[in-house]
């Protein structure tokens, strides 16, 4: 698949050094949701000039593949040394993670038990856990009348309601501190996500 323009220039610089000074999974956390602020900022401030439903596009393109690169299946070999580097750096980290997680707890270390050198189910598990903190860092830039673009909160799905406050649904209690995440779009196959974009 070819990479769409927009993941060319990726906002992950910061996420290229990790590994010299992010040693635990709170470091990893920080410097994946930096990377997913600068994205978000850097679609607020780049592509007003297209139609409205863009940004909406863009944002959910972005997380999935934020997601990608985190849990080592992005499919864009571009980048050069940086490439290289952040996987390494993001094995280095994982690899960290799973000598602290497997050393304190039976279950996890049977679940984990052969997933090195590349801890595809650890980062797995790790991008489930976090994929919510890094869509509010994603759109903690957008507009409050921001709105996803299609109606996916809520439980069913023919009251299914848009995402309408800076492109997050309610809470599961229906609170305002808005909390879920509007798309799954993170556990498409990549490659048909840039399928899609293309089309």
């Amino acid at each position: 698949a070819c990479a769409p323009f927009r993941r060319l220039s990726l906002c992950n610089k910061n996420m290229e050094k990790m590994g010299r000074t992010s040693t635990t999974k709170l470091d990893l956390l920080a410097d994946v949701c930096m990377a997913a602020k600068y994205e978000g900022e850097s679609i607020t401030l780049n592509y007003p000039k297209y139609e409205a439903d863009i940004h909406h596009v863009l944002c959910w393109h972005e997380v999935s593949d934020i997601g990608d690169i985190v849990r080592g299946r992005d499919l864009y070999r571009g980048g050069g040394r940086g490439r290289k580097q952040l996987d390494d750096s993001l094995k280095k980290i994982f690899g960290k993670i799973y000598d602290d997680v497997t050393s304190t707890n039976g279950k996890l270390k049977t679940r984990y038990g052969s997933d090195a050198p590349e801890f595809f189910k650890l980062r797995e598990d790790w991008w489930t856990e976090n994929r919510e903190t890094v869509w509010k860092a994603l759109t903690c830039e957008a507009p409050n009348n921001a709105q996803y673009f299609r109606g996916t909160c809520g439980s069913d799905e023919k009251n299914a309601t848009l995402a309408s406050h800076q492109c997050r649904c309610k809470d599961e209690e229906g609170k305002s501190e808005t909390d879920q995440v509007p798309t799954y779009f993170d556990y498409v196959p990549q490659y048909l996500r840039w399928f899609e974009e293309w089309a």
